[in-house]
């Protein structure tokens, strides 16, 4: 059986050929539904739950917007990255989807055995190293004869964002980053056998005026020992955390300086418009608060307890006589 890959160049046709109307959308969605038969290729061992997909990508979604935010301060231009897909496949496969000539940085994720790979496309590379060098972050591909200077400004450049990384990652596990190889050419890298599994992570990237992907290839090997971690159960899981008794400390005394309002409501009545315009002086509301009946305090409008009025120090007081708890009023 022969793996159907498709090129960078070969998708942007096709997406090209969609939003001209050479090709029609409908028409594709027919002619898949007629196909009863779905051909599965047992090389393609898919070693990973939908849940555990959906949570890588939510960790890169992350990643994203941290390296939006460290390639943004970088370059001073805008850029823009977001997660096009997560996907799983074989290693061979994704050596034969990236271009013959790009830029593959190779970094160990420490203390997870295996390495990942970065790879860029070369319009995004060259956007960002002529943004470096002070230019408009114009795009010239010509990545087979980079000099040794602009070998260092990129892998420099591109290995502190891959830092972030370890931030992305957190959560689940403390790694450390350190860049391995630096390569141009994915023939010459061999990082795990053909057919092993692994998953891609392809992020949209626009720098300036230029767009192009950002691969991270993440072999099964390397996230097999944290793979549980990756569970919608394990996402949801609560942790109990200790009480830090200096932090509860400072916590409790800021609430015994915060300023609360008191109000005892002695009664209330309720009168007529009509009433209200004809009160003369000496006129008298009754209330229906009954004088053997105690009155109400209110902590920022929320009744809180009954208390009595009276006189302290010749000052107008209440005393407290009983909390209000829930259910008390509609016990009565």
């Amino acid at each position: 059986m022969v793996d159907e890959v498709l090129s960078q160049n070969e998708i942007d046709s096709l997406l090209s050929a969609l939003t001209t109307g050479e090709m029609d959308a409908d028409e594709l969605k027919r002619e898949e539904k007629e196909k009863k038969v779905r051909v599965y290729d047992f090389k393609r061992a898919l070693r990973f739950s939908k849940d555990q997909i959906r949570s890588i990508g939510r960790i890169h979604e992350n990643y994203a917007r941290l390296l939006t935010t460290y390639f943004s301060s970088q370059l001073r231009s805008y850029v823009n990255i977001t997660v096009a897909s997560v996907d799983q496949i074989p290693y061979e496969e994704f050596i034969r989807s990236i271009p013959n000539i790009t830029v593959l940085n190779v970094f160990s994720v420490a203390p997870l055995e295996g390495r990942l790979i970065m790879e860029v496309n070369p319009n995004i590379a060259y956007s960002m190293l002529d943004r470096v060098l002070g230019g408009r972050g114009e795009s010239v591909n010509k990545i087979d004869n980079l000099t040794e200077i602009e070998t260092i400004l990129i892998s420099q450049l591109l290995e502190k964002g891959f830092s972030s990384i370890k931030e992305a990652w957190a959560s689940l596990i403390d790694m450390e980053p350190i860049l391995e190889e630096f390569e141009v050419n994915p023939q010459f890298l061999q990082l795990v056998s053909p057919n092993e599994t692994v998953v891609v992570v392809s992020l949209n990237t626009t720098v300036g005026e230029t767009s192009g992907m950002i691969n991270i290839c993440i072999p099964h090997i390397v996230l097999e020992p944290i793979i549980s971690k990756l569970s919608v159960q394990y996402w949801m899981q609560t942790t109990t955390k200790k009480r830090d008794p200096e932090a509860y400390e400072k916590l409790s005394k800021n609430l015994q300086n915060a300023d609360v309002e008191l109000k005892a409501l002695l009664g209330k009545s309720t009168i007529s418009i009509q009433q209200f315009l004809e009160l003369n002086n000496e006129d008298v509301i009754a209330l229906d608060q009954s004088i053997d009946q105690p009155l109400t305090m209110k902590i920022n409008n929320e009744d809180k307890f009954y208390v009595q009025p009276g006189k302290y120090k010749n000052k107008l007081s209440v005393q407290v006589l009983e909390e209000i708890k829930e259910g008390n009023e509609s016990d009565e």
